[in-house]
């Protein structure tokens, strides 16, 4: 897909999207429940749409409607014909997953290349020491051993994702499991919601400041919480924040969300009084839009961005890349990165770098400069609707689905 932007100056009112980080959980959880649960507000983006294919290959059945997921689980995974789960390109279906497959089965996880290059060495050598095998290719994984409780260690600079995998997989385990950080986490936003979601579905797990959380075996996920089974996605604070920064009236997210990109609005308003030193380490995915917007304004430095490099593209080089179309240098180093500003008009056609979240932060600065995008249907994997999204708020745009690249 290619989209053509002519300079514009943004203005109205758009909703955000749902949550897609919510959705995944709500989804897991419910997918282990023995009953049906009511999921409102979900967006069959390509990433969830890899979720309920896994869970359904999984045993559970899931009814999609005009933005309802009907989820009818088991109480547990069933493992009765050997299955292939694809996870197509999505690391949080896939690490969320993991730790619930280990039951004794061989399961295989296939996928892109691009998501198996991510990392999951945590997993290799934590499950390692437990017997559990992996078996490794470009295109996918298979795993074959039983998950017992115990004592798990993490170091603090690793994904929340594998965290999240194991909280979902420990409480329904007959013993009592510790999951222990050696350094503070990073992404803990990302925890405290996998605890939160947990906690909606009847399931215990303590966490002690930032080194460890206790999780208690046996327990039964619930599918009537507070005397409802139904929930409701509330608006995705991460997607939003290109919204809030093409300058646009954002409704339907919570002010008060547990979602760490929230911190989006503080860190826009920094930039906007001037060049501002930013700290992304609990919420990476507002590394691009930032860079976007800092290019836009006085420059800034990001700190905090190591695992930029380990997300659909390295997102910091994806933007330096595409930055300096625009005029605009960038120096990475480490762990921080530094941008310049002056943003103009692109010196040639950009690259969306089959990463959603560059498509939506180089569509920020077009929307003011105007330039094409290419490769810009990436952004199906999160917010598909995003460029209906903002068609009616005075930007100017051509859409050429017809060109794939």
């Amino acid at each position: 897909m290619r989209v053509t932007f002519f300079p514009s100056e943004p203005r109205g009112q758009v909703t955000a999207p749902p949550s897609k980080s919510l959705a995944h959980r709500y989804l897991i959880c419910a997918g282990k429940t023995e009953g049906t649960t009511v999921i409102e507000n979900i967006d069959m983006s390509d990433d969830i749409s890899a979720t309920s294919e896994c869970l359904r290959a999984l045993g559970t059945d899931i009814f999609v409607s005009e933005g309802k997921a009907e989820v009818k689980g088991r109480g547990c995974f069933s493992f009765d014909n050997a299955p292939e789960l694809n996870c197509r390109e999505s690391g949080s279906t896939l690490r969320f997953l993991i730790p619930s497959c280990l039951c004794g089965y061989p399961v295989s996880f296939t996928g892109s290349q691009t998501l198996f290059s991510r990392p999951l060495s945590v997993y290799e050598e934590l499950f390692g020491k437990h017997g559990i095998r992996f078996e490794k290719t470009a295109e996918s994984l298979r795993v074959d051993g039983v998950l017992r409780p115990g004592s798990f260690e993490f170091p603090g600079n690793i994904s929340s994702q594998f965290v999240s995998g194991l909280l979902f997989a420990l409480p329904s385990l007959p013993g009592d499991s510790r999951i222990i950080f050696t350094a503070p986490p990073e992404s803990l936003s990302y925890i405290r919601m996998t605890l939160g979601v947990l906690s909606d579905f009847g399931v215990k797990a303590s966490m002690r400041g930032d080194s460890s959380i206790d999780i208690p075996g046996g327990q039964i996920f619930s599918t009537r919480v507070n005397g409802s089974s139904n929930l409701r996605v509330e608006g995705d604070w991460s997607n939003a924040a290109f919204l809030f920064a093409m300058g646009l009236d954002v409704r339907g997210v919570n002010e008060d969300s547990i979602q760490g990109d929230r911190k989006c609005l503080e860190y826009f308003s920094r930039l906007d009084e001037g060049p501002a030193r930013l700290d992304i380490t609990d919420c990476p995915d507002l590394g691009p839009v930032l860079m976007a917007y800092a290019a836009m304004k006085s420059g800034a430095v990001l700190t905090g961005t190591e695992r930029l490099k380990f997300k659909e593209s390295d997102r910091g080089e994806s933007m330096k890349a595409e930055l300096s179309k625009f005029g605009v240098s960038t120096d990475i180093r480490n762990n921080s990165i530094e941008i310049g500003y002056g943003a103009k008009a692109p010196s040639e056609t950009l690259s969306g770098h089959n990463d959603h979240r560059i498509v939506m932060a180089l569509s920020v600065i077009c929307a003011r400069t105007g330039g094409t995008i290419i490769g810009a249907e990436a952004v199906r994997k999160s917010f598909p609707g995003f460029f209906g999204c903002i068609a009616g708020t005075g930007i100017r745009m051509e859409i050429d689905d017809g060109l794939d690249q």
